[in-house]
């Protein structure tokens, strides 16, 4: 059986006065990569974390209903996250109500 993974992507409105947004891309333990978070408590305090930085939108998305509607580094951040992790955005939350859940596809 096959199963098709979508990512909804909420709280996008939480990012919007953040001038640059940080993006864990990878877990290290005395510089070696892991290939996941770990579990054990003694790993974890001596894991490191490598980020990219995006740029952020530093502007309200809330009233957004498209994803054209979106500052382009707000578009940018979903594309960066649709292509790191290999998986489609179908959904992006700007705000508090059912109206601000963005349908992309």
């Amino acid at each position: 059986m096959i199963y098709l993974c979508r990512i909804a992507l909420t709280k996008l409105d939480i990012l919007d006065t953040l001038p640059e947004i940080k993006v864990g891309v990878a877990y290290k333990v005395d510089g070696q990569p892991l290939p996941s978070f770990p579990a054990n408590m003694d790993v974890l305090t001596r894991v490191s974390v490598d980020y990219k930085t995006l740029p952020g939108w530093c502007c309200s998305t809330e009233t957004a209903r498209s994803f054209e509607e979106l500052p382009p580094q707000a578009q940018n951040y979903i594309g960066f996250i649709e292509d790191f992790l290999q998986v489609p955005v179908k959904w992006v939350g700007v705000g508090k109500s059912r109206e601000s859940m963005i349908k992309l596809f």
